[in-house]
């Protein structure tokens, strides 16, 4: 079954860099699946003994076998059924204490029933395991993966048994030098299944991917292509709008690709109204569903327009941290919480820093009218010269922008976040962004570029910035370096006609600890930093965004200051329990003065 699947290489003749369209199912929940989530065993296993053996050579009976002991003499030193459990999604470092730091290697094996079906293929998905994984069924290897926030599947048709099967993951979250991200980031390294596990069942001859949106600069013309996956590739595929009155045959070539072109009246997606029509997308033995909004995203200078008309991104960063119980984000619940806090502050926009965060957050943003930064963790150092790093990081642009590329709120794509300017860094961010144009003409490219400093004027002259649609900064005014005063003395001023998004700005304060503004920690003193950076953002005359960082406090292994931090970042302006700081209500104040100047 596995011979019919294959990959198909576009080559960029811009940058010499070959693009693998990788076999990413895409609208998981729009086909027929089935949840593989709940208890799953683990065993923890720092020196990988199950994996190598004391030559440290890979092992031929590893733990991904699953063995008994055929008699009461065979010596078998695991037993996954007898071993502690953990929950799927989640991560380990908040449901075991023990693993609260643990960095390494942690087997995890699932037993379900299943009834094999000869008209049916199936696969095993995944919405991420950070960072490293390998997948077993049954005892077989089928398939690697390396990233911690992108989707990946692996076809699974022939090592499925009828009744009963198992499967395997050895998941690994050691930090690495040549990774993305790399050893240091300001995030905690959740280890773990940390997404959903689904088998997914199609047809032989399937609709595995599609791209449907408005083209780019028109407010009426779709376009996009579908690609069928299986022996027969050639058929008719009938696009369906019943709400805008479209139905449009069209016809696969050799290969299962077919583009398309149409003009159309639609009802345009918008945060004021996020319309999302049902499409149907049907082939000769398959249907898919999908709700999608149409919308345009361009630049005319230092100006962003929506649909026509030019927008001021009033926004919050966002780490994928779980509301409440802390650990990490998944949930259709987690989206909503954090998503409807985002939308009581005022926002129209949110950064997703500095990963792709899970589906839910992208679907209900869709359904909300909230319009999204999207980036995948290429962060600080990277090795810029590692052919294995950039084609890492390739790999986790493509996954991210084909699983969200029919999400109306993603507008812009990031591919970087602070990092140092180079000559090897400019060729290898360049390299993505000329990835992600080629994958996606549609949206905006954007990242958090790197600035200087003459006396009292912020320069923004970044040589990244030639190749950017959309000017990311981030700036610590008040917290890392000057006094919060300082940026009201701050001119800033910019070498490039280009839109402008100050995308991170702010300081720590610890919920309920109050004191003079000029006392650091307090509520007062992060509250004093925001009253001047507005009086700031007033005088920037191409300024079309701002981000905060950050909604919400999140883990971090860097922040160590007992009593306050506690290896928690708290430039939230709520607290991880909930609770609203007084600068909260700064910026709410801040975003309804821009809603009524409209």
């Amino acid at each position: 079954m596995k011979s019919i699947t294959f990959l198909f290489f576009i080559i960029s003749f811009i940058t010499g860099n070959a693009v693998t369209e990788n076999n990413l199912i895409t609208n998981i929940d729009g086909r027929k699946n089935i949840s593989l989530n709940g208890k799953w065993n683990i065993i923890i296993d720092p020196y990988e003994n199950g994996y190598y053996n004391y030559r440290y050579q890979p092992r031929e009976d590893g733990y991904f076998e699953n063995r008994k002991p055929k008699d009461k003499s065979e010596l078998i030193e695991y037993d996954f059924d007898k071993s502690e459990q953990l929950n799927v999604p989640g991560d380990w470092n908040t449901q075991m204490e023990k693993l609260f730091l643990y960095e390494g290697t942690i087997w995890y094996k699932k037993s379900f029933q299943y009834n094999k079906q000869y008209d049916k293929r199936v696969f095993i998905y995944f919405g991420a395991v950070n960072y490293d994984a390998v997948v077993y069924v049954n005892g077989k290897k089928v398939g690697e993966h390396e990233g911690g926030f992108t989707p990946f599947n692996f076809e699974i048709t022939d090592e499925l048994a009828s009744n009963e099967n198992f499967i395997i993951v050895k998941v690994d979250n050691k930090r690495k030098r040549e990774g993305v991200p790399t050893l240091n980031t300001d995030w905690w390294n959740y280890g773990g299944i940390t997404r959903d596990v689904k088998l997914v069942e199609v047809p032989v001859t399937f609709i595995k991917d599609y791209f449907i949106q408005l083209k780019k600069g028109s407010l009426n013309e779709v376009s996009g292509w579908i690609r069928i996956d299986g022996l027969e590739k050639e058929q008719e595929i009938n696009i369906q709008i019943e709400d805008a009155g479209i139905k449009q045959k069209i016809h696969s070539d050799k290969n299962g690709y077919a583009s398309f072109n149409f003009i159309t009246n639609l009802k345009l997606w918008s945060p004021e109204n996020p319309f999302l029509y049902n499409v149907k997308i049907i082939s000769a033995k398959d249907t898919v569903v999908d709700k999608i909004g149409f919308r345009s995203i361009e630049t005319k200078g230092e100006d962003i327009f929506l649909n026509g008309k030019p927008i001021f991104l009033c926004g919050i960063s966002i780490h994928e941290e779980a509301p409440y119980r802390s650990g990490r984000a998944f949930s259709k619940e987690d989206a909503v919480t954090l998503l409807s806090w985002a939308k009581e502050l005022g926002c129209n926009y949110v950064r997703l820093a500095h990963y792709p965060h899970n589906e839910n957050m992208i679907r209900e943003a869709d359904k909300m009218g909230m319009m999204v930064w999207a980036e995948i963790p290429v962060y600080w150092t990277i090795m810029w010269s590692d052919s294995n790093t950039y084609n890492n990081a390739s790999n986790q642009l493509n996954e991210m922008i084909t699983r969200d590329k029919n999400r109306a709120a993603i507008i812009l794509w990031s591919v970087a976040n602070e990092t140092p300017k180079g000559e090897a860094r400019l060729k290898f961010l360049t390299g993505l962004i000329n990835e992600a144009r080629q994958i996606d003409s549609t949206r905006l490219i954007t990242a958090a570029t790197e600035t200087h400093s003459e006396k009292n004027t912020i320069i923004i002259d970044d040589p990244l910035s030639n190749y950017l649609d959309v000017i990311g900064v981030n700036e610590y005014i008040g917290w890392y370096w000057g006094k919060p005063e300082d940026a009201v003395l701050m001119k800033w001023k910019s070498e490039f006609n280009k839109p402008f998004i100050i995308s991170e700005f702010g300081g720590d304060a610890l919920y309920n600890n109050h004191g003079y503004e000029k006392t650091r920690w307090t509520e007062e003193y992060q509250e004093s930093i925001y009253l001047s950076q507005i009086k700031m953002l007033k005088g920037i005359s191409f300024l079309r965004g701002v981000s905060p960082w950050i909604l919400m406090d999140f883990r971090s292994p860097r922040r160590h200051l007992p009593g306050i931090q506690d290896f928690w970042n708290r430039k939230g302006l709520i607290s991880e329990r909930g609770n609203k700081k007084k600068a909260f209500y700064v910026l709410q104040k801040y975003y309804m003065e821009i809603e009524k100047g409209k």
